[in-house]
């Protein structure tokens, strides 16, 4: 994982989850499903840096997500950009 970051250039920090402590307190868990099992739902979340949470998206198949457009407008009213 810490290649990757390398590589990449985030500038956010990655969790890497393997007790999926954190997937089970955002309630994201998928423990057994058709498609697989111990995995996370794919999910979104924006937290400021107190903690807060601004904005959540969680998927009730592993094919969704949110939009790009719905993604910028979470961040830009996180932000309060005009």
């Amino acid at each position: 994982m810490r290649h990757y970051i390398e590589e990449t250039g985030l500038p956010f920090d990655i969790l890497v989850d393997e007790s999926r402590a954190v997937v089970k307190a955002y309630g994201v868990w998928h423990a057994l499903g058709l498609a697989a099992w111990n995995i996370a739902k794919p999910a979104v979340f924006l937290i400021d840096r107190s903690g807060g949470i601004h904005y959540s998206f969680v998927a009730d198949k592993q094919q969704e997500f949110p939009s790009h457009d719905q993604l910028m407008n979470a961040i830009e009213s996180m932000f309060n950009v005009q």
